[in-house]
């Protein structure tokens, strides 16, 4: 199968199927997770895992999740051994806001530039398949993600982008979660449905997306996942 027809049956496989095809297409291609221990998240490292059980898992270190997402990520990280890579940044909390202010509330998209994007961009740079745990649902500005897209990273290099869940409802993502009973942020039970940094995280209003809660609901992307370049080559 070659890499048009993949892309062409990607939409057509379930999650598990097209994982599969993937790795039997490219066996020996360096690959990643970026992985913030959302629920999504934990599906796909519980699939990837079956295959690459020393996959990195790219946790984008902020300085301002919260204090539970931290606990979790280091609980599972010892209960399943994980290849934990955290992505940290050139400047300090404390340095940024001594430079710039509080910029999570006067410049939110600066501030996850700093944080988020730009040591990403650079964390992928080994790497030639990027697995994620988007789903079109989340927000509209997912409504037309594709399984696997072909991405270009601000240094030139591309590589893909793949999504396994990207048709996956909300519901199935609880149903699969109960059924192989992985794990989850304790923040769920108490309504949040897209947990990031805690001073840009809230409790969605009921009927609202999941990402509403986001940044008080000024934006809903922090840029990791539209800054690198789609591309059709």
């Amino acid at each position: 199968m070659s890499d048009a027809q993949l892309f062409e049956k990607s939409e057509a496989l379930n999650s598990e199927d097209l994982l599969r095809a993937i790795f039997e297409q490219m066996p020996s291609v360096p690959a990643c997770l970026t992985c913030s221990f959302q629920a999504e998240d934990m599906i796909v490292l519980s699939l990837l895992r079956q295959r690459l059980p020393n996959v990195p898992v790219l946790f984008l270190e902020t300085g301002y999740h919260f204090a539970d997402t931290y606990r979790f990520r280091d609980q599972v990280t010892r209960d399943w051994k994980l290849n934990l890579v955290n992505v940290v940044q050139q400047t300090t909390v404390q340095q940024q806001e001594a430079t710039f202010g509080i910029l999570h509330q006067i410049d939110p998209a600066k501030c996850c530039q700093l944080r988020k994007v730009e040591p990403l961009m650079e964390s992928l740079e080994p790497f030639d398949l990027w697995f994620t745990g988007l789903r079109r649902e989340q927000s509209p500005t997912r409504r037309n993600l594709k399984k696997i897209e072909r991405h270009r990273l601000p240094s030139g290099k591309t590589l893909l982008k793949i999504s396994l869940l990207a048709d996956w409802s909300w519901a199935q993502v609880w149903e699969f979660t109960g059924k192989h009973q992985l794990a989850y942020l304790p923040q769920y039970d108490r309504g949040y449905l897209s947990i990031g940094c805690e001073p840009c995280t809230a409790i969605p209003t009921s009927g609202a997306d999941a990402r509403s809660g986001r940044w008080g609901g000024k934006k809903l992307e922090c840029g990791m996942h539209t800054f690198s370049e789609k591309t059709d080559g």
